[in-house]
């Protein structure tokens, strides 16, 4: 019997509050609350300690891609355990499954993408591209070229080069963040900041605001721009269409890397295998993670396109970075099952042909509601903007956030996980998620708006 699974939710939550720190979290006031126990989880469902089932409308945290449980990953775990659990990738030494992967992985990518550098998270695979983008361009003879430009509201992980990559202002009000030789520019959040733009008006003028820090910041000092096809834990930000064109534009023009950060929208979120794909990008690199393993055991890197390994590769001199776990033989064969499994479901044409077309039109139907200033989505990934007075998108609740996390926890209580950013609810469901699963997940959501709804009423936020 699982270990985890045996003690009663008191003796578990009291534990956990004496010896676990959580991230992203307030300590004391989760230790108040006590935390929530998932002990099961099958396809797109969860079961806590009390017996309550929820629908796992985030996909654990934007990774379970194949859905929980999938017996054939965990086999493939406990062959690779059997034979060779781990070793390193130091010392001119690598391991089958890491090889595997690594040829899976660039026969996937963009055909100029053909070499993959791994780690272990999303973050690690971050802290690897600004020194990649780094080691590159002295390797060019253009060492002054440092400054990596990102987009405020941007999540590119949490440890401090990841931290300082993203936009995320109450991170960088903690630890002295960002590190020099990191700035950041507008999002293309047209709902949010858009004002009396059209989208297509909007995304052009934030793509040049990119064209206008590299004047200020000098051309030679400027080595890479990233950025996520779409921003997931900054809100869902779906980018206008004009908007990735011009800054395709924007970088080749000026000679700048492309840095995709492909870690949600990866391995099929958006029904190609990559965002890159989705968009018609040509990224430098691509950090990945996440649906890589299905969320099944820590894996991450970083996809090199041929521009930037026929320079590290061919200088002839070592690469001073790396980590204990890169090209873990364990995680390798979880990501290559996980692979398998996605490419005979055909799970990526079913999110482009199928469930995602399908829970587009249940999704943005959504926004008919009163709360609803929004209802957007892409592939399996979308949101939706609460707001006090349709049409308007200028009047937002105050303060910021306390709406969505009313929203969240009555979504929660109702039997469906969904996420809060800002007044926004959040969904990345598993891509095996059924139609009848999405007819229950919508079903849910619209509960938890009238709910909502009427709570704000009571509290005379919104009109009776």
């Amino acid at each position: 019997m699982l270990q985890s699974n045996v003690y009663p939710t008191a003796e578990l939550r009291a534990a956990d509050a004496a010896h676990y720190l959580h991230p992203f979290t307030d300590f004391k006031a989760l230790a108040r609350e006590g935390s929530r126990i998932i002990v099961k989880a099958d396809g797109v469902w969860l079961w806590d300690s009390e017996g309550n089932r929820m629908l796992d409308g985030m996909a654990g945290l934007w990774c379970t891609n194949v859905g929980h449980g999938r017996r054939e990953i965990a086999d493939a775990v406990h062959a690779q355990m059997t034979e060779l659990a781990y070793y390193n990738s130091f010392f001119k030494t690598t391991n089958a499954p890491a090889i595997r992967l690594a040829e899976k992985l660039a026969a996937l990518a963009p055909e100029h993408v053909n070499r993959v550098f791994f780690c272990g998270s999303g973050s690690e695979a971050n802290d690897t591209v600004l020194r990649m983008v780094r080691y590159y361009w002295a390797l060019k003879g253009k060492p002054s070229k440092q400054i990596v430009i990102s987009r405020r509201n941007a999540y590119h992980g949490s440890t401090v080069a990841g931290a300082s990559l993203g936009g995320m202002a109450p991170m960088h009000g903690q630890g002295g963040l960002p590190i020099p030789g990191i700035v950041h520019i507008q999002q293309p959040y047209w709902f949010g900041e858009g004002g009396d733009l059209s989208p297509d008006e909007f995304g052009v003028v934030a793509a040049r605001e990119l064209e206008r820090m590299i004047h200020t910041l000098g051309i030679d000092n400027v080595a890479a721009f990233i950025a996520e096809p779409i921003q997931g834990a900054g809100g869902v930000i779906i980018p206008p269409e004009t908007y990735w064109p011009e800054i395709k534009r924007i970088c080749a023009r000026h000679d700048i890397l492309l840095v995709a950060d492909e870690v949600i929208t990866g391995f099929g979120r958006t029904g190609r295998w990559f965002g890159s794909d989705f968009y018609g990008l040509e990224p430098d690199l691509m950090p990945i993670a996440k649906g890589l393993t299905s969320g099944t055991i820590p894996m991450g890197g970083v996809m090199v396109s041929d521009r930037v390994a026929d320079v590290v590769v061919g200088i002839g001199e070592e690469f001073f970075h790396g980590y204990t776990y890169s090209g873990h033989p364990t995680a390798a064969a979880a990501a290559l099952e996980t692979l398998r499994i996605m490419e005979e479901e055909k799970l990526v044409e079913r999110v482009a042909t199928d469930i995602g077309p399908y829970m587009q039109a249940r999704w943005t139907a959504l926004g008919d509601h009163p709360l609803v200033g929004e209802a957007r989505m892409v592939g399996l990934i979308g949101a939706l903007e609460l707001v006090p007075a349709k049409p308007s998108r200028a009047l937002r609740f105050a303060p910021v956030g306390e709406v969505g996390t009313l929203a969240r926890d009555i979504s929660f209580r109702n039997g469906l996980v969904m996420r809060a950013v800002r007044d926004s609810l959040i969904i990345a469901p598993p891509l095996v998620i059924s139609h009848a699963e999405v007819d229950e997940l919508v079903r849910l959501a619209r509960l938890t708006l009238d709910v909502t709804w009427e709570a704000l009423k009571a509290q005379g936020k919104v009109a009776a």
